[in-house]
């Protein structure tokens, strides 16, 4: 599967993007909508700035990444699920995704409704809740079990 329009919209909703290097809530440098890495694949250092056309490309980048990673830890869900995966998997990486019971209940059964509380559970930074982390939560949550 490939990220649709969805993803797209949903990163974009919660990221908003920034030409100019920033630190977000984890602390962690970043850039464009919410890029972590440059076009060669190096950390993004405090200083750097883009163009908007560099900020959409390093989100492609990142998001077509994703993408293909997510195809290899999931099959047998729909287009809305793989979207709200990758967009999870974008803002909390693939190691938060692989190795959370998000993954694990998807897996025995992507319809499961208890999935909506794996993933509220992601709305923590340094283990204090989020109020933007807890609603694009809701978000992904929503677009995962819309059909």
């Amino acid at each position: 599967m490939k990220s649709t329009e969805q993803a797209y919209r949903l990163i974009k909703l919660f990221e908003g993007c920034k030409l100019a290097a920033y630190r977000c809530p984890a602390n962690v440098v970043t850039i464009g909508w919410g890029s972590t890495l440059d076009a060669l694949g190096k950390p993004i250092k405090m200083g750097a700035k883009i163009t908007q056309d560099q900020a959409d490309a390093l989100l492609q980048m990142e998001v077509d990444a994703k993408a293909v990673k997510v195809n290899l830890l999931i099959s047998a869900v729909n287009q809305n699920m793989f979207d709200a995966l990758v967009s999870f998997s974008f803002n909390c990486g693939l190691g938060a995704l692989r190795g959370s019971t998000l993954l694990k209940k998807v897996k025995i059964n992507p319809y499961d409704p208890l999935i909506h509380n794996e993933f509220m559970k992601w709305d923590k930074v340094a283990g204090k809740p989020l109020k933007g982390l807890t609603i694009r939560r809701e978000a992904e949550s929503k677009l995962y079990f819309t059909t």
